[in-house]
Order: structure tokens, then C-alpha cells, then sequence
């Protein structure tokens, strides 16, 4: 399904220990219509819910939204710690195109554009 590298594994760990997160918490993961390229990935720390798929590695919990499971299939999920572009990152072969900033993408299985939001939209404003 989807694979959690170990940084990511331990920030993602640190952070659900931080916010004391209950046991079964994890780092909810799904994909909706929205941002430049027409798919956004969003994340937040929640519970499971009926048919979502979970990833558990190195301490870290991804629960990966169950009408999110095809977009996000063989996606793998980085940490990066860099000045400008601090926070996970999501690797997803489902991509044929990604936006600027990393946060939308569009599949290759879609025409160019169909979901994209309108032009001056900010990116993840939907």
C-alpha cells in the first residue's frame, strides 16, 4: 500500500507522543478535490473510520483515508527538516503531474486541468 521511511517514522512518532495522542491515533492521510493541479493530499491527526487501510511502521501510525486507498497506492511518506520546506512529504506514483508547491497533483488517467481550481486561486484553497 503505502511505505513510511524511517525519518518520517520517527518524527511522525515524536509528534503523536507530543500531542498525546491516543494509542489507535495516527496520522489520517486522504486525497480530495481541490489545489492547482486538482487533487490535495490532506493530512491531521485522527482516528481510523470503516474501510480505511493502516500503515504501521517504526512506531508510526498512517491511516490512509478508504476513498483515498487508489490515489495513494505505492506512495511513500518522507520527513523533510529543511529551512524552507519543513514537513512530511508524499512520494506518489500516482502523479503524472504535481503543482509547484508539492501540496496537489493530477493522475495520469484524467485530462489536464479537470479539477484544477481557478486561476489566482491560492493552492489548497478548496
Amino acid at each position: 500500500m503505502i511505505t513510511i521511511t524511517e525519518k518520517a517514522a520517527v518524527e511522525l512518532a515524536g509528534m503523536l507522543a507530543a500531542k498525546a495522542a491516543g494509542a489507535t491515533a495516527g496520522l489520517r492521510l486522504a486525497v480530495r478535490r481541490g489545489g492547482c493541479a486538482g487533487w490535495q493530499y490532506e493530512m491531521k491527526v485522527g482516528e481510523a473510520e470503516e474501510g480505511d487501510t493502516v500503515v504501521t511502521s517504526g512506531g508510526a501510525r498512517v491511516i490512509v483515508a478508504g476513498d483515498s486507498v487508489e490515489k495513494l497506492r505505492g506512495c511513500e511518506i518522507d520527513f523533510s527538516d529543511s529551512l524552507t520546506d519543513a514537513g512530511f512529504k508524499i512520494h506518489n506514483p500516482m502523479a503524472a503531474r504535481s503543482c509547484g508547491c508539492g501540496t496537489s497533483f493530477e493522475t495520469a488517467d484524467e485530462p489536464p486541468g479537470l479539477h484544477a481550481v481557478a486561476d489566482g486561486e491560492a493552492c489548497g484553497s478548496n
